[in-house]
């Protein structure tokens, strides 16, 4: 009964599998899906062209923001102001050597409408770099404009420009150049492969931006060969984030390991690059998370970001392949196509255009070659500069970050009061509070990378300098005498606002620290706890900065 219970069993199944059309029938194997070879950089230029276009587009977007408030007509230090001492220094022309001075398409254009110029050329630059990280296409006429647009806003922004960020978006840009096509909008243009050549000047990039970032360190503070510079980074840092709070509680032998990994990332593993296929993919990997982690704790503008671009200059199409559909039509098949078509040997001749492609390629490598000599003179002296330029369109530069680690954090904090007289004891002073920077003790630390708040990044600084040193710092105070509302946009909340401006404002200076999680005051709400060192600057008012303002070639400012 058994047996013939069996039989049946496999009747029973035979008969469903004829039902079914024979699916669960064993069959010839399907052959897998072709992957894509290594070798080649397809995919690799389109990541690297919509990366380029992000950071562009919140480049852009913080400078049509901030732009009018900082360097514009009325702004802390004018742009047309600027130009017109730079004009007066060359003889009063603009000539080769004001325009090697400072490159800028403003000198071409009427300086009387500088707000409508820096709005033009931050929505400008906002449209196509926006273009380019949605389509993917791009061409050396977008590209070039994009970076023409970014270098004549840098040349023009003073102090608020001044970060080591700006010449390395203003070098990855021009290098996005020569990765394009002329003319054709593409996201694949099949007659313009790219360039080898170009793809290693992304690498010679990093490789700076890296091996800058750690002699610097080395030859720089005392407590990074002491491994002790993680136990003040994460409080001292220009603008903190939350996880920040919490890290720099981490214990002493964390904070010694943290520092050990920063000296192992950036002076051992940038010479992976030159070891091969493998080895450069894993310095690409070690680089981006190496650079994830630094995002994660603290708000360092898009520097990060931006240096995670030509990191992505270490992986090929094969290696990328994993993150692009494999749908037909995909940009990964069209790939596939191109390989296979250069593995039957059905490569088209190539188009006169080319040649001339290849020559451009092979002048683009030797002017990086011949401008990279100051850099690398610089990187082997025991007086390494850091954030320099050697040249005036900053096409290769020097890089370095946090070379000296403050070990106290101090703010300064900005007070006004309706009171006739500053110094009466029972004067009410009120407090600014800034969009990010530390100031109100119960407010939690911010987290806003990639966006850039310059006014807080220069806060931080002015905080361990003096205001004879920070000019603007007073033109500053002025306009909030004035309740000018293009600077209140810069500020998180005005104590005066919908009530008649300051009589008077002044800046007091204190030390601030983290509160200790779980201790009495976080259980209070408190973020930090500061205590007042003293003034930063004496109490002023809109008569009294008169001749300050005059002086400067600074119009007093009106109040709203």
């Amino acid at each position: 009964m058994a047996a013939t219970r069996e039989d049946l069993r496999r009747r029973r199944g035979a008969a469903g599998q004829a039902a079914a059309g024979g699916r669960d029938a064993p069959g010839p194997r399907e052959p897998p899906a072709p992957s894509l070879r290594s070798g080649t950089f397809w995919l690799t230029r389109l990541a690297l062209l919509r990366a380029t276009a992000f950071i562009y587009s919140v480049a852009f977007l913080v400078a049509y923001h901030q732009n009018k408030a900082l360097i514009g007509e009325q702004g802390l230090l004018p742009s047309q102001l600027y130009l017109e001492n730079v004009k007066q220094y060359f003889k009063g022309k603009i000539n080769l050597d004001s325009l090697s001075y400072a490159p800028t398409l403003i000198w071409f254009l009427d300086w009387s409408s500088m707000d409508s110029i820096l709005d033009g050329f931050a929505l400008a630059g906002l449209a196509i770099s926006a273009f380019v990280l949605v389509t993917g296409c791009a061409n050396m006429i977008l590209m070039t404009a994009l970076w023409t647009l970014y270098l004549s806003i840098v040349n023009v922004g003073q102090i608020w420009y001044s970060f080591g960020w700006e010449s390395q978006l203003l070098e990855t840009g021009f290098l996005a150049i020569f990765l394009c096509p002329f003319w054709t909008l593409s996201p694949l243009p099949k007659h313009t492969p790219p360039s080898r050549i170009v793809i290693w000047g992304y690498r010679w990039l990093i490789f700076r931006i890296m091996l800058g970032a750690g002699l610097i360190k080395i030859r720089g503070d005392r407590c990074w060969r002491d491994l002790t510079c993680m136990n003040y980074h994460y409080e001292t840092q220009p603008v903190p984030n939350p996880v920040a709070y919490y890290m720099h509680r981490s214990p002493w032998w964390f904070h010694q390991f943290e520092t050990l990994f920063n000296h192992f990332i950036e002076l051992a593993v940038p010479f992976l690059l030159f070891l091969g296929r493998r080895m450069c993919i894993l310095h690409g990997v070690l680089q981006i998370l190496f650079q994830v982690l630094l995002i994660v704790s603290g708000n360092l503008s898009f520097l990060n970001w931006l240096t995670i671009v030509p990191s992505i200059a270490c992986f090929d199409d094969a290696s990328l392949a994993f993150f692009f559909s494999s749908k037909e039509n995909s940009v990964k098949a069209q790939v596939l196509e191109i390989q296979a078509k250069e593995a039957e040997g059905k490569v088209a001749p190539l188009r006169y255009g080319s040649y001339i492609r290849k020559a451009v390629n092979i002048s683009f490598g030797l002017l990086i070659a011949f401008l990279s000599v100051p850099v690398v003179i610089n990187l082997l002296s025991s007086r390494q500069l850091m954030n320099t330029s050697f040249n005036p369109l900053r096409i290769v530069n020097t890089y370095g970050a946090f070379g000296s680690i403050t070990k106290e954090r101090t703010e300064v904090v900005l007070q006004g009061t309706s009171s006739l007289d500053p110094n009466d004891p029972a004067a009410l002073w009120e407090e600014y509070e800034f969009k990010c920077k530390p100031g109100d003790l119960w407010r939690r630390p911010c987290l806003i990378s990639p966006y850039h708040y310059r006014l807080d990044w220069l806060m931080w600084f002015a905080a361990f300098q003096t205001y004879e040193q920070n000019e603007w710092i007073i033109h500053l105070a002025g306009k909030l005498l004035a309740n000018e509302r293009a600077i209140l946009s810069l500020i998180a909340s005005n104590p005066f606002e919908g009530k008649a401006p300051p009589r008077w404002v002044r800046g007091e200076h204190f030390r601030y620290k983290f509160s200790r999680p779980g201790g009495t005051h976080a259980r209070g709400g408190k973020w930090w706890i500061r205590k007042r060192i003293g003034p930063y600057f004496p109490p002023v008012n809109l008569e009294g900065l008169r001749k300050f303002f005059e002086a400067r070639n600074w119009p007093l400012p009106t109040q709203n």
